[in-house]
């Protein structure tokens, strides 16, 4: 079944809300100077009221390896996504499941899946500047092609109208959302949070 990954997540009322609705993950960008940073220190106040079975991510771009453990440790975080040019050895350097984020402009935006293992591949449209958070999507028939190399999330301008197609197109293990659930950056919709994962949910229970 999808899993459903809530991310840019900035504060408790928002973290409790999507477990209520039925997350499956919780994400945290750990990227200074961007819409949806966090604290390390107020994540972890986050994550430690959260309930049991319920997945933490980290967000992290190019980052040192040092710093990535160090905000690994103090948050208790499960797994650590890496969103920038992380080479396929660094991310083996950890003992956490990785995943790794892709900017999917092309089928040559595939070439490097292979060269890394790790524990998913999570597919975000390539736009020129950014690194996520854009609300734009890309061709999901690429993700398709991507679930050769491994398990896909598929992520980038996903919202509550489309979720349903990208599941029923994709089968992606998960999607992750975060500009499409916002009432403003870093601050979620929880009408809109609700409405996104009951129509994953729906989604998955009549592919």
């Amino acid at each position: 079944m999808t899993k459903v990954k809530i991310c840019g997540i900035t504060n408790l009322d928002d973290a409790l809300a999507a477990v209520e609705f039925g997350a499956d993950a919780i994400g945290f960008v750990f990227v200074p100077n961007t819409p949806r940073y966090i604290k390390p220190a107020k994540a972890a106040e986050i994550i430690v009221r959260l309930p049991p079975f319920v997945t933490t991510v980290g967000l992290f771009v190019n980052d040192s390896q040092e710093h990535i453990k160090q905000v690994a440790d103090q948050c208790k975080l499960n797994i650590l996504q890496l969103h920038g040019q992380e080479p396929p050895d660094f991310c083996l350097q950890f003992n956490r499941k990785i995943i790794k984020a892709f900017r999917v402009k092309d089928e040559e935006s595939l070439t490097d899946l292979p060269k890394y293992t790790v524990s998913a591949y999570l597919l975000d449209p390539y736009v020129k500047g950014a690194m996520g958070g854009t609300g734009v999507t890309f061709d999901w028939r690429l993700a398709l092609e991507a679930k050769k190399y491994g398990l896909v999330i598929l992520a980038g301008g996903l919202n509550p109208a489309n979720v349903t197609k990208a599941i029923q197109q994709v089968h992606p293990y998960g999607v992750d959302v975060s500009s499409g659930v916002e009432a403003k950056p870093g601050k979620k919709d929880h009408s809109k949070l609700k409405d996104f994962i009951a129509a994953a949910k729906v989604a998955r229970a009549v592919i």
